[in-house]
């Protein structure tokens, strides 16, 4: 039997009196390889600090029974000993940490967690700042990884590469499942249809047994009614006599009771609750917006410079209307720049003259105005408040979070409203520079569900492989001072 290297027992941790984790008891083993999900602000991050001992249970045990390295994805690296070979393969300068790139510096800290054997590492996203060859790497490292590895991430490619266990955060619970993300999401996919059909079960045996109670009342009733086909002589005999004659009224008595009895099988039943269904979202283009250019964004012979670094050498593409273009590359290959030079319509770029951008940045969003995040939305959108609604709860904004002042968002927050807007907004071309940061995977699913359905055109820099394949009609590669179309 494989050992125990952290044992949580009765563990409830609280934020602001909110119960955040509710944890009966929960163990890593010597060998586990255990990824955890769930929404933003859930606790996946919380339960990583518990079993690293960062933080302190309100109650509860916490037993560890190894030597754990803890990876946080908001910290600076230290610079202990590390391998050079690793600083080589991972191509992080010699310089002062403070003038490292966000990439880079994640580059550093996995380099220190991995010059160092440790019987189980922590890890918290790790590869939000890495491009594909640092997720690459990051994924090569672990796989040959034997001691226990517990991994928060939103990268589902990553998930699937490295974790055979499943530990999904919700409503303050841990629920397990065997396998990696893909498994997790079947599992997941059959337990919806599985409550679906009993729910529709549940319904239908509902809907009988109230029809049939509904029924004997009505039957019920017509034993005190005057049969209409009589004269009116007859029929007042008849209805005397049926008033007079006690049979008559207990039978009346007898089928009313059971009716009532039929009603209280129908309320006994056992409830079972609908799924939450995935909405299909559509944003089609008001006519005003609809562009007719085949190709609304093209270059022509563009040369693109950073500095005295030349990214583009007379470089030509044409991005076709209403699709979903992606483009890849290398951390530095100048990605952001040329989304911001299509922006600026910078000499070389050739723009539809209808052309009505709307973009988002991998920046920090601050609000002006004191508003709602409704009325931020209806401000802003020409669609029904039905639909802004919809699209908000997609993103995670429910009950309580649609009131919320907008100045007064989290982050990850205002990333996720910004995304809405621009959806919903006014504009016919997009340009999202990599928008899955930051988002738990079921934002980032949702995401996808909001590109499936949008009618303009779109392009978008993205290290996320599953999610690049999933939305991509188009995709191409910015390497050697050129973009080109990958096969």
């Amino acid at each position: 039997m494989e050992k125990v290297l952290i044992e949580l027992n009765n563990i409830e941790v609280s934020f602001s009196g909110q119960l955040v984790l509710n944890i009966p008891r929960l163990a890593v083993h010597q060998f586990d390889r255990i990824g955890i999900v769930g929404k933003n602000g859930a606790g996946k991050s919380t339960l990583l600090k518990l079993l690293a001992g960062q933080i302190t249970p309100d109650k509860g045990q916490v037993h560890r029974f190894a030597d754990f390295a803890y990876f946080d994805q908001l910290s600076r690296p230290v610079k202990r000993e590390i391998d050079y070979k690793l600083l080589g393969r991972l191509s992080i300068p010699q310089t002062e940490v403070k003038n490292l790139s966000g990439g880079e510096q994640t580059r550093l800290k996995l380099a220190e967690i991995f010059s160092t054997y440790h019987e189980g590492l922590l890890i918290d996203e790790p590869t939000t700042h890495l491009d594909e060859d640092g997720v690459q790497f990051f994924i090569d490292e672990l796989s040959y990884y034997y001691g226990a590895l517990v991994l928060v991430s939103h990268d589902r490619h990553v998930l699937d590469e490295l974790v055979t266990k499943i530990w999904e955060v919700e409503d303050g619970r841990v629920t397990e499942y065997t396998g990696n993300y893909s498994d997790y999401a079947e599992q997941k996919k059959l337990t919806r249809n599985r409550q679906l059909k009993e729910y529709e079960k549940y319904v239908k045996e509902k809907t009988r047994l109230l029809k049939a109670a509904e029924e004997k009342m009505k039957k019920a009733e017509k034993i005190t009614q005057p049969n209409k086909r009589m004269s009116k002589k007859e029929t007042k005999a008849k209805a005397n006599k049926m008033f007079m004659t006690k049979s008559k009224d207990t039978s009346q008595k007898a089928i009313q009771r059971a009716a009532k009895a039929i009603e209280q099988r129908a309320e006994q039943l056992e409830a079972v609750e609908a799924p939450k269904k995935e909405q299909t979202l559509y944003f089609p283009q008001p006519a005003a917006l609809k562009l007719h250019n085949k190709f609304p964004i093209m270059a022509d012979r563009l040369t693109l410079k950073a500095g005295n670094k030349i990214l583009l050498k007379e470089a030509s593409f044409q991005f076709p209307l209403g699709s979903t273009v992606a483009i890849t590359g290398k951390n530095g290959s100048g990605k952001t720049t040329l989304l911001r030079h299509i922006i600026q319509q910078g000499e070389g770029i050739i723009l539809s003259p209808k052309a009505v951008i709307g973009s988002y940045k991998q920046m920090g969003y601050q609000f002006e105005k004191n508003e709602t995040v409704v009325s931020f939305m209806k401000e802003r959108s020409d669609y029904h408040e039905s639909k802004i609604r919809a699209v908000l709860h997609a993103m995670n904004f429910t009950g309580n979070d649609l009131e919320k002042n907008v100045r007064n968002l989290s982050g990850g927050e205002a990333i996720r409203l910004v995304l809405c807007q621009l959806f919903l907004g006014r504009y016919n071309i997009l340009i999202l520079d990599e928008p899955t940061n930051f988002l738990d995977v079921f934002c980032i699913e949702a995401l996808e569900r909001f590109l499936k359905g949008y009618e303009g055109t779109v392009i978008l820099v993205s290290h996320d492989r599953m999610f690049i394949d999933r939305v991509a009609d188009h995709i191409y590669v910015m390497e050697n001072q050129q973009l080109k179309l990958r096969n």
